[in-house]
Parts: C-alpha cells; sequence; structure tokens
C-alpha cells in the first residue's frame, strides 16, 4: 500500500456531530495496478486514535482486471491491518512468515524499527474485497522489533447486528492482538431495516466506513465507501440500516497525542527519519542485497523489490 503524497496538516473545526470523509481513487502499486478506495490520511482529518491509513477495494472480478500484485515494500513505525470480505492474498514477509489472508481472519504484521513485505493475490481468487488499514505506533513502540500474528474473532451479537472484534475490546469480546495504544477494530453486519446501539468508550474517537449497504451514524447519513467521522465524548454510537443490510469496519481509539511524519510507507518523526529511511532502503534492499540490514528480505516472491520514489521538493513536516 503506497499513500506517496505529502498531506496536509490542517483539520477544520468539528461542528457537526458526525464528520463524512469522501474517497479517493488510487492504484495500488503503479499505474496499472489494481484501484483502491483512500478515506485516511486526507486533508479533513489525518488520524482516527491511532489508525493513520484506510484502503477499501473491491469487490474486484480479477479474472478479468489485474488482482494485487504488490512486489516486496518496506514499513518502519506502524502496523498494517489486513481484513478481507472475499479472496485470498498471500502474505510473505522479511521475518520469515509467510500466510494465506483469509475473510474474517486477522493477519497484523509490526514493522517497529523496519519490514518488509509483498501481498499478492490468491491463486485460486476470483473475486477480491476487503481493506488495509495501517494504526501508527507510539514514540515507545516503533523502533522496537517487527513480528506477525494472526487471529480469528468469533462471532458476537450486539442487539440484531454481528460483530468480529479483531483489534481490541468492545461488547464484551476481546482480540489478543497486540497493540501499543488503545484502540478498537470490527465489523459489523446490520441487518436491513434494523437500528442497533454500539457502547464505545467515550475517551476514543471512531470511524465507521460503509462497505456496503444503507447506513446512517446518529441519524446522519454514510455513502457506502464513504468514512464518517465522531469525535471523543460518545458513549454509544446508532447504527441503522435502510431497506438493504449494512457491513461496516468500526475503528477506533484514544487520539495518539503526537505528531507524525508519514510518506509513502514509512512513518517517522521527523523528514531526517523519512529520508534515512529511505535511503537504507535503496542502499540495501535495491542496490544492495543485504539480508542484514533494518528492513531484510522477503523470500519466496519471485521478482525485484519496488524502489522507493523519489522524495518531493518539500520539507516533509509533522502532522496529527
Amino acid at each position: 500500500m503506497d499513500p506517496q503524497e505529502v498531506v496536509e496538516t490542517s483539520e477544520p473545526h468539528l461542528v457537526d456531530r458526525v464528520v463524512i470523509l469522501e474517497p479517493r481513487e488510487v492504484p495500488l502499486g503503479g499505474p496499472r495496478a489494481m484501484t483502491v478506495r483512500r478515506t485516511l490520511p486526507q486533508r479533513a482529518r489525518s488520524l482516527i486514535g491511532a489508525w493513520c491509513f484506510v484502503d477499501h477495494y473491491g469487490p474486484n472480478d480479477v479474472t478479468a482486471r489485474n488482482g494485487m500484485l504488490v512486489p516486496p515494500h518496506p514499513h518502519t513505525g506502524l502496523q498494517t491491518v489486513s481484513w478481507l470480505f472475499a479472496g485470498e492474498v498471500d502474505h510473505r514477509d522479511s521475518v520469515g512468515s509467510h500466510a494465506l489472508v483469509r475473510p474474517g481472519e486477522l493477519n497484523l504484521m509490526t514493522a517497529g524499527s523496519g519490514i518488509a513485505h509483498s501481498e499478492v493475490s490468491g491463486e485460486t481468487t476470483t473475486v477480491l474485497h476487503g481493506a488495509q488499514l495501517w494504526i501508527a505506533l507510539p514514540d515507545s513502540a516503533r523502533n522496537g522489533h517487527p513480528f506477525f500474528e494472526r487471529y480469528v474473532p468469533g462471532p458476537i451479537s450486539i442487539g440484531a447486528a454481528t460483530a468480529r472484534v479483531f483489534i481490541g475490546s468492545l461488547a464484551g469480546s476481546t482480540s489478543t492482538a497486540r497493540v501499543f495504544t488503545g484502540l478498537v477494530g470490527a465489523q459489523l453486519d446490520v441487518p436491513a431495516g434494523v437500528t442497533v446501539v454500539i457502547p464505545v468508550d467515550p475517551a476514543f474517537e471512531h470511524g465507521v466506513l460503509v462497505d456496503a449497504g444503507d447506513l446512517t451514524l446518529d441519524d446522519t447519513a454514510v455513502p457506502v465507501t464513504h468514512l464518517a467521522y465522531r469525535a471523543p465524548g460518545a458513549t454509544q454510537l446508532v447504527l441503522t440500516a435502510g431497506e438493504s443490510a449494512a457491513t461496516v469496519l468500526l475503528i477506533g481509539g484514544v487520539p495518539l497525542g503526537e505528531r507524525i511524519v508519514m510518506w509513502w510507507n514509512f512513518i517517522g518523526r521527523s523528514h531526517e527519519d523519512i529520508v534515512r529511511f529511505r535511503e537504507d532502503w535503496q542502499t540495501e534492499v535495491i542496490a544492495g542485497g543485504n539480508d542484514e540490514g533494518r528492513f531484510g528480505r522477503v523470500r519466496g516472491y519471485d521478482g525485484p523489490s519496488l524502489p522507493a520514489p523519489e522524495l518531493p521538493n518539500v520539507r516533509l513536516t509533522p502532522r496529527g
């Protein structure tokens, strides 16, 4: 996943209780790649808790068009959350993990000081549909060792809705996935014509991404593929499905309270951090094939790693 743009730091005053963030289409890995819908980050909002990146894609018929084919690429200072509704993605990384990402199963990769991974649609996949999200690691954890884990949440009922909690805790269900700030992430399925009240932590800010169906959040209509933002202070979120059942991703967390610099696949705290991460990737991996450096090597991927783009001709400034 590739957020190359330099994101502006300003955020408007939140007048309304619910703010709707519109998606923008972005090619995944290059101009011939699969297109994704990106709702975070953007000018109106950079972070929701420590969640700093939301890409949503599909359902795509990958028998008739390009699927997911992302060569080995680097990450620093973040966790990647892979969540599918349909299809399979083959994940390989430089700490030796090889896993198939499947619907309803969390794959969480913690980059720490540096990791590399590849993502390829499964050979038997005909329809690909899902989301990839990033979590910014706090300063206390961003230089730790990289690792990978998997968690399969069981379904729970919240009223008439079904929830699968893959990060943090919600309605008595708790994920075992390791995170470093107060967070929640869950898939919610709301039947048509049903209203469900979701109890939430008032210290959290929340986002609701509508994957499919008709939905209102606290009486505000949320169009499909859009992300609705709710500021801290709420003790509950009221979700109502219209004529069509709604599938949503709920994310939230305690405001990070730190300013970050995010460029390409790196998260740091300064322009100099990003310059150093890019130089390490280009020198160690692209030019040198160094297995012992910051990022290591992704084994089992047949092809070259993805070179970093050129840095912009401006100084990258922290945001958040």
